[in-house]
């Protein structure tokens, strides 16, 4: 798990061709736009949010956990935890140009540039969190996918990006195909769609975030996660602990169950593993490649999520609306392979 010495910086979005050198690393295909290490960290995040989200709609729903909050809270202890460790074994560093066996942790300095980022996280996990136990894991899969709209908006607003007409026009494939399959939701619940939305405004913020930041701050992957644990974690516990989450928490009746133990600890590790890659997605690709991403890993979310725990019915329009939404994410991958 020892990083590279060669780490990239963050960009808001793709990176141009890097110039001819010795060794430099081939594309995936003839004029590809992704490297073999960007298409490694798409697959790495697609199999962790998968994951995630299940293991996350088990607490909340399965078990009835109350708090999402706490879930987070835990999350992020676990986060801070495994970087600790790792960095004292010097495993990873958390600067791009730290040498491997330096002890050095990070400045406070660095803390204060990388709070913007920070606040940004918080702010994401809460809502991603809140966003699950509200609606059924097909329609939060479904209305997950608008969150390209929002990321290509955010990045237009902060830097200007454009993209070019076969992008957009995949893009709105997508969220035509949403809305399709959306329509026939019979179970639906304006709180928990509007989580859904606000989550998907605060991702889409927290990834062209990432970008901006990670530009600046000097630090790596490893480090911008130390940086997110250490500024948000008081942060939540005092928030947990005004709310009476902890007190909740203390109270429920599957705490030391074997069961949800097992589910809280993989959701833990999950949502370390899921932190890294979207760190590592948006680095070697970009917010957007990263949001796309997400909306190719839903074919799997939603059977599973059907499989385990209901959802919306089978009928024509729904599936309709499916494979729409996966065509459009799949005519979004081959136009950043080929660099349409």
């Amino acid at each position: 798990m020892t990083p590279s010495t060669d780490r990239m910086s963050l960009p808001v979005s793709d990176p141009p061709p890097p110039p001819p050198r010795g060794g430099a690393e081939q594309r995936v295909f003839k004029g590809s736009t992704m490297t073999p290490r960007g298409a490694y960290a798409a697959v790495s995040y697609m199999s962790c949010a998968v994951m995630l989200v299940l293991f996350n709609k088990a607490a909340l729903s399965s078990y009835s956990f109350p708090s999402a909050n706490v879930i987070t809270l835990f999350q992020m202890i676990c986060s801070c935890c495994f970087l600790y460790v790792l960095r004292r074994w010097k495993l990873i560093s958390f600067s791009s140009g730290d040498a491997d066996n330096s002890t050095r942790f990070v400045s406070l300095q660095t803390l204060i540039h990388t709070s913007p980022l920070a606040l940004t996280y918080l702010l994401y996990m809460l809502a991603t969190m809140e966003s699950v136990r509200g609606v059924n894991v097909p329609m939060y899969t479904t209305l997950r996918r608008t969150t390209v709209v929002f990321t290509m908006f955010v990045e237009f607003i902060l830097v200007g990006q454009r993209y070019s007409r076969p992008v957009i026009g995949s893009v709105a494939l997508i969220v035509f195909g949403a809305f399709v399959a959306g329509s026939r939701d019979l179970s639906f619940d304006a709180y928990g769609y509007s989580i859904v939305f606000l989550s998907n405004i605060t991702t889409a913020i927290y990834l062209a975030t990432i970008s901006r930041i990670g530009k600046s701050s000097g630090l790596n992957s490893f480090g911008l996660m130390w940086c997110n644990g250490i500024l948000c974690g008081p942060v939540l516990l005092f928030w947990t602990f005004i709310r009476g989450d902890l007190r909740m928490t203390m109270n429920f009746p599957y705490l030391f169950a074997p069961g949800f133990l097992i589910v809280l600890l993989l959701s833990c590790m999950l949502a370390f593993l899921l932190n890294y890659s979207i760190f590592l997605n948006t680095t070697l690709n970009s917010a957007v490649t990263q949001t796309i991403c997400g909306n190719l890993k839903d074919i799997f979310t939603i059977a599973l999520g059907w499989m385990f725990f209901g959802g919306l019915p089978f009928d024509l329009l729904n599936v309709v609306g499916q494979i729409l939404g996966f065509v459009g994410s799949g005519l979004y991958a081959y136009f950043k392979l080929f660099g349409k």
